[in-house]
């Protein structure tokens, strides 16, 4: 593969010179399916679920299509289905919501903590009903959920616990890894993640062998078992791919040493950035009760000023996302929900101040640095 051109822009995600640096390795095994003849959940499938599950200590890891298949398979694995209610936070991606609905089930909305986006276990407590049946509290940015006072509300009203925790590959609690909290959790290895793929795939991480059994028939049409063709309930095509695996596979050999250079970046980012406060807020990692390891996915920054600043980063060739721009409070597609009313404060507060920057092991020390100092040229200039 041929190097990139030289340029001055700093998108808000690349991984072409690790794709670039990773290529031999991953070319043999990209020659390992081809010569298999086997392209959906093949031997390479089957070696990332086993390496998965070693990595994160999880009984099983089930690969899926993507992480919001993943999140759909895990909700019907876990028996969440009509006429039941689902607590979910107000500020995550869509998919944390819509997989709720897609079960037939109906989220509930609440607000998060300040700083750390997760879910306020207080605003989970007020929102319980009788209809209750699960809460997912979802692990963003760079952080997991303060997941001990969850997981006793959950033990205290018998609900069942999982995690979105599609961001959260490497991050742990208490030894714990991210999604075996309760009964599972996702992982997503969508291209931008932590551990990304050339493509969309999933994982689902569960201790629970009923949970397991029903979620690798579910992933492949409700099949009995692999080439049966015999169906017990309707499941979906949601098989990975042996592309993604391989993709996977290989990235996974320095997961470590990325998650390394993400932290190096922020700690960065931390350091330049800390003279612009209170007008650029570097969000505090929240108070946890047994505190855990973050792994920096996004570099978030909050300000009052966040579209006038990310259009000028753009100016200056420098790409962001606002993360994230309306809570789902606020979606047209969830209006006509009943647990779309609760008030959401603080969910409202970071739709319209978060900014992410770019964070990504491709990007150079040097790129931090002239973020950095367009940040503080916008502020000098409109101070």
């Amino acid at each position: 593969m041929s190097g990139a051109p030289a340029t001055d822009e700093i998108p808000f995600f690349t991984g072409a010179a690790s794709l670039r640096h990773d290529w031999p390795r991953l070319e043999a095994r990209l020659r390992q399916a081809a010569d298999s003849g086997r392209f959906t959940f093949g031997a390479l499938g089957r070696e990332l679920e086993a390496a998965i599950a070693e990595r994160t200590g999880a009984r099983h890891a089930i690969a899926v299509g993507n992480g919001t298949d993943g999140l759909v398979i895990l909700l019907r694995a876990a028996g969440i289905g009509p006429g039941d209610e689902v607590i979910v936070p107000a500020y995550t991606f869509f998919a944390t919501a819509s997989a709720v609905v897609h079960v037939g089930a109906e989220p509930v909305l609440v607000d998060v903590l300040p700083g750390s986006y997760a879910m306020d276990p207080a605003a989970a407590r007020a929102a319980l009903t009788e209809r209750t049946r699960a809460i997912m509290p979802v692990h963003l940015f760079s952080q997991m959920a303060d997941m001990v006072p969850l997981r006793e509300l959950a033990d205290e009203h018998g609900l069942v616990l999982l995690e979105d925790s599609a961001e959260a590959i490497g991050m742990e609690m208490g030894g714990r890894h991210a999604g075996l909290w309760g009964s599972g959790g996702v992982l997503s290895f969508f291209p931008t993640k932590t551990l990304g793929g050339l493509g969309d795939a999933g994982m689902v991480l569960t201790d629970d062998d009923t949970i397991a059994e029903r979620a690798r028939r579910l992933r492949v049409h409700g099949q009995a078992r692999d080439g049966s063709y015999e169906y017990l309930e309707l499941g979906y095509n949601s098989r990975l791919d042996e592309v993604q695996a391989a993709v996977l596979l290989t990235r996974l050999e320095h997961l470590d040493a990325d998650i390394a250079r993400r932290a190096e970046l922020a700690a960065r980012y931390d350091h330049e950035l800390a003279a612009l406060a209170p007008a650029l807020d570097i969000p505090w990692q929240a108070r946890q009760t047994e505190p855990g390891n973050p792994v920096h996915y996004v570099y978030l920054v909050e300000t009052d000023h966040r579209d006038e600043v990310a259009a000028y980063l753009a100016r200056h060739g420098v790409g962001t996302e606002a993360y994230y721009p309306r809570p789902l409070t606020e979606q047209p597609a969830l209006a006509h929900l009943a647990g779309a009313r609760h008030p959401v404060p603080v969910a409202k507060a970071a739709s319209l101040r978060a900014l992410g920057l770019p964070l990504y092991p491709d990007l150079t020390d040097q790129q931090v640095d002239r973020v950095c100092e367009l940040l503080r040229r916008f502020h000098k200039e409109h101070s």
